[in-house]
Parts: structure tokens; sequence; C-alpha cells
């Protein structure tokens, strides 16, 4: 879980008509790049040999994440900045009694996302892995626990 996006439905679908959060490998495009965030440290556009592609990073603890996952031999596909379907999130939040993210200056509800989507191949079979990416000081935060909560809620309805 990370940053989200607006829901503001023009940016939306524009946003959906790039083609991010959408694709494998080569033709992934990420819901986020460091353009559209501000960046709380250290962002980073890098070439992945794995993908072929350019990959954005937005802060240095998932950049070092990303050079693990590029070592891993059991890793096939490394996807960042995945988006969440919205109205999943939603429900998942009310089902939680929890306040969905939404963008400040708006108060629009908001695409959460996870920060990698992993493909590996764990003995001889292919699992997807999704992995959220936090600084330990973050953790301390309970807004911080109640989005991670959402997160893990929908990865594990989708097995």
């Amino acid at each position: 879980m990370s940053r989200y996006k607006s829901t503001n439905e023009n940016q939306y679908s524009k946003l959906i008509k790039e083609g991010r959060g959408q694709g494998a490998k080569q033709d992934y495009k990420p819901w986020l790049t460091v353009r559209d965030v501000p960046s709380e440290g250290l962002s980073t556009r890098i070439a992945g040999w794995k993908t072929g592609r350019i990959h954005h990073f937005l802060s240095k603890l998932e950049l070092s994440f990303f050079y693990v996952l590029e070592w891993a031999s059991a890793v096939t596909d490394i996807r960042e900045q995945y988006p969440l379907p919205l109205e999943a999130t939603i429900e998942i939040a009310d089902k939680l009694g929890i306040k969905h993210p939404a963008v400040p200056k708006t108060q629009e509800r908001a695409v959460m996302t996870t920060d990698f989507l992993i493909d590996v191949y764990h003995n001889d079979q292919p699992k997807l892995l999704a992995r959220s990416i936090k600084p330990s000081t973050e953790l301390a935060s309970n807004r911080v626990i109640e989005k991670i909560m959402i997160e893990k809620t929908y990865w594990e309805e989708q097995g």
C-alpha cells in the first residue's frame, strides 16, 4: 500500500487510457510515477533488466527492495505502484470500519496502490506476491496501519 491518486473521473479515465496499472513485464505502466507524487526523500527512475522497462520508486526503501528483487532468481516480473480497484477498497474500508484514503485537497476517495506486485516461481509453480514497503517509523501511525489493513484484506480476498 502506498500513495494514491485522485478519483476525479476525468483524471482516472486519462490514467486508464494511458495504460497505467496495466500490462506486465516491459508493457507495465505504474499507476503512480515519480512525477505524480511529491517526494519525501529520494524518488528514482531506473531501468530494470528483468522487465526491460523504466521503474518508478517513491523512496530509497522501495529502490533497495527493487534491487533485492532484481537479483532474486525466482522473480520473473516486478510491478510497482500497482492500483487496487477503488470499489473493492471502499467496500473493505466500510467492512473494517476504517475511513477510506482520500485526496487531501478535494477529499475525493483515492485509488490505493500496492508498492510491489511480484511474479515468482516457487516449487516450480507461478505465484503472485504483494508487498508493502514502509519505513519502521511510519508503523507507529494508526492511520498507516489502517491503510495497510485495507490493502492486506484486499489481497487476502484475492487468494
